[in-house]
């Protein structure tokens, strides 16, 4: 089998490599990018036989088609305003694909995917990705669902690499139709800092305020949780405290709309401005606690009775008393981690179905993913209990 690493270079990409070599049976691992300075380094740090190299520019769409060819999957770590173009080279070049981010841009290319016999399974890493299989992995065991609802804490600073950057400014747009929440029947578009909840995340995260974010499980999961008559389904995020306090501010002064300016007889966008210092400052690229932390809360009944599950998930602590979980790496693995499971999985054949696919139906027993993530020492646990009746569900 052979994987071609689309974005291998990125921080978060080249920690799904490294997982890659250590746990894959992947004969050729190519870190494919644009910048051949960075991409050497990362073959270089891997130190495998089997990891080459190869630059690549996906606006070039015919050299990045037949430098696909041949490869079995493309594991792509682009960022969002790229996935369209490299799904697009993906399902042209006959390979699987697979990204961390599911926007939606991919879905053009669903025809070819088809035709061509192959998988793309977008947005499969923490959130999306993890969290859908924790939203199964309890749906599954419930007649009905009422409620489903995702959160998550990213602990990371706000700007470490132009994707992150990028992902900070795009959930929050004033303007961004895909920020909803599914109720009774219907998605309805809500505000940025809409609909805040207070969410016990595992330690050393603790208690925070998060609020609805854009993400692809909202859509995903009422997909297939249609015939369970699911009533309800939000999907918030946090980042650590002082960057959620900068987003606010950015919000509360109108940045967030990148309106264009006039700079030494240039015309620039506020917000490009301020994303730039953030890439470029010391403060932008340094957070104190680093990480991940995901919860997940499903409501439903079971044989006439109503119950809470409660999925949380940890990992090994960023304090450096566990070797390769150091600082960023806490944050940058666990996102990287689920991608190359995935990966492998899609790429020995697991899963069946064909086209651009959604999380939930790439993997109908989640309990695969859990069973390899803890291998990782990532572990996710559970809670459940019994309530005394649907007005604890809706309005709890």
């Amino acid at each position: 089998m052979k994987v071609f690493c689309l974005g291998g270079a990125g921080k978060i990409c080249r920690e799904a490599i490294f997982d890659l070599v250590q746990h894959s049976e992947f004969e050729q691992i190519s870190v494919a990018d644009f910048n051949e300075e960075e991409g050497k380094k990362v073959v270089e740090w891997l130190n495998d036989p089997r990891v080459d190299f190869v630059k690549v520019n996906v606006f070039d769409h015919e050299e990045t088609v037949e430098k696909m060819r041949g490869y079995d999957i493309v594991m792509d770590g682009t960022t969002i305003s790229l996935n369209g173009l490299s799904t697009a080279c993906i399902a042209e070049a006959g390979c699987h694909g697979i990204n961390l981010n599911g926007f939606g841009e991919e879905d053009s290319s669903n025809d070819l995917f088809v035709q061509n016999g192959k998988t793309c399974l977008p947005g499969f890493g923490m959130t999306p990705g993890l969290t859908q299989m924790m939203a199964m992995h309890a749906a599954n065991q419930l007649d009905t669902v009422e409620t489903v609802r995702v959160s998550h804490g990213s602990f990371r600073p706000i700007a470490f690499s132009k994707s992150i950057t990028e992902t900070t400014t795009y959930e929050y747009d004033p303007n961004l139709p895909t920020r909803v929440v599914y109720e009774n029947g219907k998605f309805i578009q809500v505000a940025p800092f809409a609909r805040p909840r207070e969410i016990q995340l595992p330690e050393p995260y603790g208690k925070t305020t998060q609020y609805i974010i854009p993400h692809s499980e909202t859509k995903t999961l009422e997909k297939a949780l249609r015939e369970k008559d699911v009533k309800l389904i939000e999907v918030r995020g946090t980042w650590p405290k002082e960057n959620m306090e900068l987003v606010r501010a950015l919000y509360n002064y109108g940045f967030l709309t990148n309106e264009k300016i006039t700079m030494n007889e240039q015309e620039v966008g506020i917000l490009d401005c301020i994303s730039e210092y953030l890439y470029q400052s010391e403060k932008g690229n340094k957070t104190e606690l680093y990480g991940y932390a995901l919860h997940v809360e499903v409501t439903g009944m079971k044989d006439g009775k109503h119950y809470e599950y409660t999925l949380t998930h940890t990992h090994p602590a960023s304090d450096g008393s566990v070797e390769g979980w150091e600082g960023l790496r806490a944050y940058t693995r666990n996102v990287g981690i689920p991608m190359a499971i995935a990966t492998e999985l899609i790429a020995k054949g697991m899963v069946k179905k064909k086209g651009v696919i959604i999380p939930e139906e790439a993997f109908l027993h989640p309990q695969v993913i859990f069973t390899e993530l803890e291998k990782r020492g990532i572990t996710i646990q559970e809670e459940v209990k019994e309530l005394e009746s649907i007005d604890e569900i809706i309005f709890a």
